[in-house]
């Protein structure tokens, strides 16, 4: 199994799976452990430790939108708080984004009912930031295809990145390219102030 085959078997059969429950369920394992693995071979090649994780869920229940992310452990090892690369997987297309994406759950906490409002607002101070990366990772902005809090989250935590149909998913070696753009894109971010920005909204979510 590659990244790209990897990535396509959850884009093909995650919305079969959902019919099931996770719990012993093979795509729920190509998440978790499958899908990491070729994640973290496809990093070999780009310097530097990483801690990779893939999400379908908790417990019982499938994530509406699941998600295989990217980790600087000086930044954070959680996706519900810093920055981080991850590639999510909507509800209603046959496409997979790769997102450099701000942490949602701390900032629903922080701001509440305001916190995709300020997640966007963030988004765009960080996007203006990283100028240099805009023709490499062009999307300003990704469709999840899912209500909720969550999924409405990850759409407003987006920074920049891009969106890969299934033909795409073939082609090993630009996956990898776009990769290791995402992690300059991410290592750019952290050296040049991280989620701190100047935009009405002082504080920074580390």
């Amino acid at each position: 199994m590659s990244l790209g085959h990897a990535l396509r078997r959850i884009v093909e059969e995650y919305p079969l799976a959902r019919l099931d429950p996770p719990a012993g369920h093979p795509l729920a394992a190509v998440i978790r452990r499958g899908a990491p693995d070729e994640l973290r071979a496809a990093l070999e090649s780009v310097e530097g430790s990483f801690l990779v994780k893939g999400s379908p869920g908790r417990g019982s229940h499938w994530a509406a939108v699941p998600w295989l992310a990217v980790f600087d452990p000086a930044v954070t090892t959680s996706a519900t708080r810093g920055y981080y690369l991850v590639y999510l997987f909507p509800a209603d297309r046959e496409v997979v984004h790769l997102s450099l994406a701000q942490g949602t759950v701390a900032a629903i906490r922080a701001h509440g009912p305001n916190a995709e409002a300020y997640l966007r607002s963030s988004g765009d101070a960080l996007r203006s930031r990283l100028s240099d990366f805009a023709g490499r990772l062009p999307n300003k902005s990704i469709t999840l295809g899912s209500a909720g809090e969550l999924p409405e989250g990850y759409e407003a935590a987006h920074i920049l990145g891009l969106t890969y149909d299934l033909d795409a998913l073939g082609d090993e070696r630009r996956l990898r390219a776009d990769l290791s753009v995402g992690v300059a894109a991410y290592r750019a971010l952290k050296a040049r102030g991280g989620l701190t920005v100047s935009t009405g909204h002082a504080e920074a979510i580390m």
